[in-house]
């Protein structure tokens, strides 16, 4: 699958979580019924998964935490909050810069309506 068509499966799959969930649950909840819903649209998916982070040639000891990875190629920054702020959207691409990876999802679940509250962030070279 290419991008788009895994980001829109991605998306799609968020809109039933929030289908059923709701808004205003915790993002571990969210993150965990997602695995689910992808996981029976048959798409590999990786929760919590630990990026090992470089400064100037030594390896730190805390490592990047990503809430989702789907398919090795889309990031999925999971939230349930108030409003997507500038920082989570910075956020987001500083996981796709350490990862050189090129699509991320910020999605929050607590909204109203959920494909208003997705962001894709791209990481260009």
């Amino acid at each position: 699958m290419i991008h788009n068509e895994l980001s829109g499966e991605i998306i799609g799959a968020a809109i039933e979580v929030h289908r059923v969930l709701g808004p205003s649950l915790l993002e571990s909840l969210y993150e965990e019924a997602l695995v689910v819903e992808l996981g029976l649209r048959n798409i590999k998916v990786t929760r919590q998964v630990e990026v090992p982070v470089d400064y100037k040639g030594h390896r730190l000891q805390n490592l990047l935490r990503l809430d989702l990875l789907v398919g090795d190629l889309i990031i999925i920054e999971v939230k349930s909050v108030e409003n997507i702020l500038p920082a989570h959207e910075a956020q987001l691409l500083g996981y796709l810069r350490m990862t050189h990876k090129e699509l991320g999802l910020l999605i929050n679940f607590n909204t109203a309506i959920l494909s208003k509250s997705v962001r894709r962030i791209i990481n260009k070279p």
